[in-house]
């Protein structure tokens, strides 16, 4: 059973919709208490990093959510719940202090000519290791879907396994044991997106 966190997440249902599809069976869970029965959880968001933090505590998910990380079972960030995994954010000046699984802060794209920001479109993902399970049968340079005006900087660059090229080259997905994140929304990115979720399902046995 794959955990799925419901903190008021708005792309709660299209993660469920997504796992569902590759044969997942998905509980939605607002608090702690049924993660120990899971076999893998993930961790979707979109919106501020401050408000995804004060939710998970609220609701006593931020604490579930690090004791699932450390029995090592397969655990999944998208966008923000991506961004939760570091120390901190730049975002509206955030006093949240995040989860703290990896080191780095999260930061803004550069103010420059011509680039939007957020980037909200498809983009590519160049593999920065070929190892990654998540990125089983998927070809390097594929297109992702990303909506997001902040990413992370992790301060160990061997966790990176994805970057991606907006205005700078930035980390698009990391990796550590068994934890892994993307800033872009699998769930969005269609048949290569599917992919990427069926090999994370596959995981969790």
């Amino acid at each position: 059973m794959i955990a799925l966190l419901d903190y008021g997440a708005g792309n709660l249902r299209s993660v469920e919709k997504a796992l569902r599809k590759v044969g997942a069976e998905v509980e939605v869970m607002t608090g702690p208490d049924r993660l120990k029965d899971a076999t893998a959880c993930v961790l979707p968001g979109v919106g501020a990093f401050d408000d995804c933090i004060q939710s998970l505590q609220r609701q006593d998910l931020l604490a579930g959510a690090k004791e699932f990380i450390t029995s090592g079972r397969p655990f999944l960030g998208i966008c923000v719940g991506y961004q939760a995994l570091f120390e901190r954010s730049e975002e509206f000046d955030s006093c949240a202090q995040g989860m703290e699984i990896f080191d780095g802060s999260v930061i803004r794209f550069p103010d420059k000519p011509g680039l939007k920001v957020p980037q909200i479109g498809w983009n590519q993902v160049e593999y920065a290791r070929n190892d990654c399970p998540l990125f089983k049968g998927i070809a390097d340079q594929s297109y992702f879907y990303f909506v997001h005006s902040y990413h992370p900087r992790p301060t160990d660059e061997s966790i990176v396994i994805g970057q991606t090229d907006y205005g700078r080259k930035f980390a698009s997905a990391v990796w550590r044991d068994n934890v892994f994140a993307t800033q872009f929304h699998p769930e969005k990115s269609q048949k290569i997106g599917i992919q990427l979720l069926k090999n994370f399902v596959d995981l969790a046995g």
